[in-house]
């Protein structure tokens, strides 16, 4: 039964109008050739940071730098802003689903009804 209502919870998340705008915005990040190469880029440089933390090294300051300006750069893009801003709301929407799962955990846990329907 909790795995039937977890799929029912998962089906009304994927409905939501924040999943589905998040869905759009991430599919324009994609589809824009510029922004892709933007993605690219960071992508290339985050994973130049974590092999020098991995080596126990202090990332140089150029990449870190160039890092934190190819991340401001696709902020400020318009697909950037609108896939800054639909994660967000995203996000909000699955804080306050997680916070009426915690809520529902406690009551179920203080109750001494038991009920599996």
């Amino acid at each position: 039964m909790i795995e039937e209502k977890a799929q029912e919870l998962g089906r009304l998340i994927g409905q939501s109008p924040e999943y589905q705008t998040l869905r759009r915005a991430e599919k324009l990040l994609q589809e824009d050739a510029e922004t892709r190469a933007r993605l690219e880029k960071i992508e290339q440089l985050a994973r130049q940071i974590d092999e020098q933390v991995a080596q126990k090294k202090v990332p140089d300051e150029e990449t870190v730098l160039a890092y934190e300006t190819a991340v401001r750069d696709l902020e400020v893009s318009t697909q950037g802003q609108a896939y800054v801003t639909s994660r967000a709301n995203y996000e909000k929407l699955m804080t306050k689903v997680n916070q009426q799962m915690s809520a529902g955990i406690e009551r179920g846990a203080q109750s001494s009804i038991i009920t599996l329907a």
